[in-house]
């Protein structure tokens, strides 16, 4: 077996990572992750600030926010002052406007504008995510004029793979040229000459950060540009940075799928009373709903006193079509979230959902009704004299409830997207509840028409 070359930091490592400034970035944040928040403090104070500051970086380091609460107010300034500019952002979005406030005002002035203006956008729009630090030259500067440029700020940009050529005048944005063409051109020539002849792929800074991500995706980009009205340049996105936010909007369309409001920490650092309110509040909904299903069986009740037999097949053909729900659902949230399926093509999937419906519904009333007529058989159940007819109805149900679950599950994604509500709150429970309902009125309905005369 090969060896495992992944190592975690333990306690005796403590002194080590504590002296040495030379301890891989990877381990001391690993330690500081496991390290009581202010031991991991008071580590952290004794960094030099350059460590400090590659530490609180790293976007894996947890609690960000309130170990830069507990480190001295010169520090907690020259590391947020050091720090890239949209991880500084994350850090301090993560708390208190008061607190914010004082973090803010031990910045010098130029530090407090730029992260006051990375502030004020929503974090799922693209000015959420950019950074400010990236490579512009003007459009008169040559090749060797640009290299020269990325030897001096290369430490304080983002990232040096794309360089974007700004019109010499008004500041807007031109063209993007490449690292690799940068460095394959003649020194002497001008910028312009190995750029691409085409316009930028750009964003608006109140871009969805979905939208952001897939172009980055389509167009295979390690940053892309975001600009004014004006088409000067703002900020970048860069690929790192739309990978954590890929990881944030999933976990927040699992939370909604789960039937529950999104955790915005990790499920460890839920209080107790907070995880009551984010889940309690969606149970309640779906409490209310499941209602109805009482009430649609209460007007069944006569028919259920007539034929109790039929009450065992309950739970068998609600839950079957609330699976067949869910899954279209599942399905069709995240092909609306990858842009494969747009709102206008709603009726395409309606037809191609309803026949997979009937053909699920067939594969499971044909399992129903062998079960009924193997347990009818074998003796382990007897259905009575009209067991071919309870064994008709439950299977004839079943293709209903599913296809009818089916269709639900995949157009109620597209009905949230139509009034502007996120097509992932279109959970499997709400998906499940809604099928409930109406899985009774079908079953007893097939019921009356299979059975009328009969047991009803």
């Amino acid at each position: 077996m090969p060896e495992d070359r992944t190592r975690r930091p333990d306690r005796g490592q403590l002194g080590f990572l504590e002296d040495s400034a030379s301890a891989h970035v990877g381990d001391v944040v690993a330690l500081l992750n496991e390290s009581p928040r202010r031991r991991a403090a008071e580590m952290l104070a004794d960094f030099p600030v350059e460590q400090a500051v590659e530490v609180f970086d790293k976007p894996e380091l947890k609690h960000a926010a309130e170990l830069i609460q507990l480190l001295p107010a010169r520090q907690a300034a020259a590391v947020l002052g050091e720090m890239s500019p949209d991880r500084a952002t994350d850090v301090l979005q993560n708390l208190g406007a008061s607190e914010r406030a004082r973090l803010l005002g031990l910045l010098s002035r130029n530090g407090q504008a730029k992260l006051r203006t990375l502030l004020s956008y929503p974090r799922d729009t693209a000015g959420g995510l950019m950074t400010t630090e990236f490579v512009s030259v003007p459009s008169t500067s040559t090749v060797g004029d640009t290299l020269q440029h990325i030897r001096k700020i290369e430490r304080a940009s983002e990232t040096i793979y794309a360089i974007y050529v700004l019109d010499s005048d008004s500041e807007r944005l031109l063209r993007t040229a490449s690292l690799r063409r940068l460095i394959s051109g003649e020194p002497k020539a001008p910028i312009l000459s190995i750029c691409p002849d085409r316009d930028p792929i750009v964003v608006m800074p109140t871009t969805d950060r979905e939208d952001v991500t897939r172009l980055i995706a389509k167009h295979d980009l390690l940053a892309i540009p975001v600009v004014d009205e004006s088409g000067r340049v703002l900020g970048i996105v860069t690929f790192d940075d739309v990978i954590d936010a890929m990881i944030e909007e999933g976990t927040e369309d699992v939370h909604k799928l789960g039937g529950l409001d999104t955790l915005d920490r990790p499920y460890t650092d839920i209080g107790f009373f907070q995880m009551i309110r984010k889940r309690g509040g969606w149970l309640a909904v779906l409490f209310m709903g499941e209602m109805l299903t009482a009430s649609a069986m209460q007007h069944f009740e006569a028919d259920i006193a007539k034929a109790v037999v039929l009450t065992l097949f309950i739970p068998l053909i609600i839950s079957s079509g609330g699976n067949s729900g869910s899954q279209a659902a599942s399905l069709i949230v995240r092909a609306l979230a990858l842009q494969e399926l747009r709102l206008g093509e709603w009726w395409r999937v309606a037809l191609r959902e309803l026949p997979t419906g009937i053909a699920l519904g067939a594969i499971l009333g044909a399992i129903g009704v062998a079960r009924i007529a193997l347990w009818q058989h074998a003796g382990f159940f007897d259905y009575g004299e009209h067991w071919v007819l309870v064994a008709l109805t439950v299977g004839v149900s079943l293709v209903g409830v599913v296809a009818f679950g089916s269709l639900a599950g995949a157009i109620l994604p597209f009905a949230l997207k139509a009034l502007r509500f996120d097509p992932a709150s279109a959970s499997a429970p709400f998906v499940a509840t809604l099928v409930d309902v109406s899985g009774i009125v079908i079953y007893f309905s097939i019921a009356l028409l299979i059975l009328g005369g009969k047991l009803l």
